[in-house]
């Protein structure tokens, strides 16, 4: 054998051997585990079902915790945010309620529903023409909700605005004859304003 051949062999039984080498310790290495995705939790969808169980059940706390977790999976959704403003009301925080029924106005300005809901609020905490802005608004998008009608008629009246809260119970009760709040109220005015 030549050195030359000699050099090859050993070059060969080298690259052999850290072949082998390298063989034995694929057996020793452990291939990844798969990953698993964490587990997301209940959609945004049960999160909102568990809150309506918790509210009818009586617990705002707890409907209003979930209603807050899925706010945060979906926060373009006005029905999560006007339920989450809803129980936070309830709860008692006026203030942060107005600022999530604020946040769903952003997303769907021509809500009635809304617009009702903040103006009550308002209303509540004594910002009288604000919550006028709002129930113009809503009876610009439906002027044909009895409930809109009463409520405004309900801020007149509390405005000392006796002729226009009369023509707002009024027409509340065309709309809706079996509005007894209505009826009372436009009795009751009636009495105290002739």
């Amino acid at each position: 054998m030549s050195l030359f051949q000699i050099l090859m062999l050993a070059a060969t039984l080298f690259f052999a051997y850290q072949i082998y080498r390298h063989v034995q310790t694929l057996d020793d290495v452990l291939p990844n585990p798969p990953r698993q995705n964490p587990d997301p939790g209940p959609s945004a969808a049960m999160l909102v079902d568990q809150a309506d169980s918790a509210y009818e059940g009586g617990d705002i706390p707890g409907a209003k915790r979930l209603l807050q977790e899925a706010y945060a999976q979906d926060e373009a959704n006005t029905e999560i945010l006007n339920k989450l403003a809803f129980v936070t009301a309830k709860s008692g925080e006026r203030i942060e309620a107005i600022e999530l029924y604020e946040r769903s106005l952003e997303l769907d300005e021509n809500d009635d529903l809304t617009h009702n809901a903040i103006a009550s609020l308002y209303r509540a905490e004594g910002a009288l023409e604000r919550a006028q802005d709002h129930y113009l608004k809503a009876l610009e998008i439906d002027d044909a909700y009895a409930l809109t009608c009463y409520n405004y008629g309900n801020l007149l009246a509390d405005m000392h605005e006796i002729d226009e809260a009369r023509a707002m119970y009024r027409r509340a009760l065309e709309l809706d004859p079996q509005l007894n709040a209505a009826r009372d109220a436009l009795e009751e005015l009636e009495k105290h304003h002739d």
